[in-house]
């Protein structure tokens, strides 16, 4: 099979299934596997798919975005791993922001009890009042699918506080286009969580890196990305001035 044979099958098959693995590509398309590797890394350089662990999957559109339940499944040891070395970042007698992202909510079970937290993330309260801390809850529009508080309510009322350090989730980290996510009224909360904190974090599995979402909060050098080893490797071809990271095991 010619190479646009092939590509062409592939972009086919992933128009039937968000996701296809590297094994059903090969006894699809009939070539071998160092073959189909270099169609999909293709396929991936044109914006056609993204490259996953063990396949491909279907590229999602800038406003797509994922509901609380799912993405709480999707990546959980690694956002446990992400959440553990948050946490080991905020000192006694902090005053924080968390961010309503899933893996901000894995900070929350290894955070010290003499702390003061601001969230807009309706999912994060029983698990801070659970954990001792003083919780604030910011107000404003709570939207269904992230459980996210947002709109004019939650803006004036994070204008009150001034925090330590901020702890935010993200949908996409690039190295050109920053830090993004789907919702502009999400983006506009984490900005002005950001703008007041003195330290700023986001919070990033390996799945993150290299995607583009529709609105930006934030260049890569105004955070320090706290992520897993997995991601070292793709962190190689990262401007050198933005490698500011931190990672787990």
């Amino acid at each position: 099979m010619l190479e646009q044979e092939r590509h062409k099958k592939i972009l086919q098959l992933l128009e039937e299934r968000p996701v296809i693995r590297l094994q059903e590509l090969i006894e699809n398309i009939g070539a071998s596997e160092s073959t189909i590797r270099r169609d999909l890394i293709e396929l991936e350089h044109r914006k056609r798919l993204k490259r996953v662990h063990g396949g491909a999957s279907r590229l999602q559109g800038k406003l797509a975005e994922s509901s609380m339940a799912e993405k709480t499944s999707k990546n959980l040891q690694e956002k446990q791993s992400i959440g553990r070395l948050a946490a080991s970042l905020v000192q006694p007698d902090d005053t924080i922001y968390l961010d309503a992202g899933s893996t901000v909510y894995e900070m929350i079970r290894h955070l010290p009890p003499a702390i003061t937290v601001v969230t807009n993330g309706i999912t994060h309260l029983d698990a801070l009042l659970e954990a001792g801390c003083k919780t604030i809850l910011t107000g404003g529009t709570a939207k269904p699918s992230t459980k996210a508080l947002i709109g004019r309510g939650a803006l004036s009322a994070l204008a009150r506080y001034r925090f330590d350090k901020c702890f935010l989730g993200v949908n996409a980290l690039h190295p050109e286009y920053g830090l993004t996510t789907p919702d502009e009224e999400e983006a506009a909360v984490k900005e002005m969580a950001l703008s007041l904190s003195r330290e700023a974090y986001a919070l990033a599995d390996p799945s993150k890196f290299f995607e583009v979402s529709f609105a930006r909060f934030a260049e890569l050098d105004e955070v320090t990305v706290l992520s897993t080893h997995g991601s070292l490797e793709t962190l190689q071809s990262f401007p050198e001035s933005l490698k500011r990271m931190v990672t787990s095991p």
